[in-house]
C-alpha cells in the first residue's frame, strides 16, 4: 500500500483574502447562518453539520478515492464568513475532541498549513 502524503491546509479567515487557488488544490467554503432563523454563532445543528471542517475535509478526500472530484494536494478553507474561526483551526489542530473515526483520519492526513 503506497504512503499517502499529509495535506496542508490553509483557513482563510478575512473577508477578501482568498488565494489563487490551482488544479491541485480544492477549496472548501464554510457557511454563515443559513438563514433559517436564528443569529449568527447561535447554536445549532443543523449549522453546525454544514461547518464542522473534519467531516467536510473527511467527505473531500472520499470524494477524490471514488473518483467523483478531482485529487487534489492542498486544500483552502474558506472561513471568512463564520463567526469563530478559531472553532476551525482548533479542529485542525487537534484541539478539539474527536467525535468519530473520521476525525482521526482527517488528524492523519491533513495538517493546518497557515492562516489569512
Amino acid at each position: 500500500m503506497s504512503r499517502i502524503e499529509p495535506i496542508p491546509v490553509t483557513v482563510i479567515t478575512e473577508p477578501r483574502r482568498l488565494l489563487a487557488l490551482d488544479a491541485d488544490t480544492a477549496l472548501l467554503r464554510l457557511p454563515a447562518n443559513s438563514g433559517h432563523g436564528h443569529d449568527d454563532g447561535a447554536s445549532c445543528i443543523a449549522c453546525a453539520m454544514r461547518t464542522d471542517v473534519r467531516a467536510l475535509l473527511f467527505d473531500l478526500l472520499e470524494e477524490a478515492k471514488q473518483g467523483l472530484r478531482p485529487g487534489f494536494k492542498r486544500v483552502v478553507v474558506d472561513a471568512s464568513a463564520v463567526t469563530d474561526a478559531s472553532v476551525v483551526v482548533a479542529a485542525l489542530t487537534g484541539k478539539l475532541p474527536a467525535q468519530a473515526l473520521r476525525d482521526h483520519t482527517v488528524a492523519r492526513l491533513f495538517y493546518l498549513a497557515g492562516t489569512g
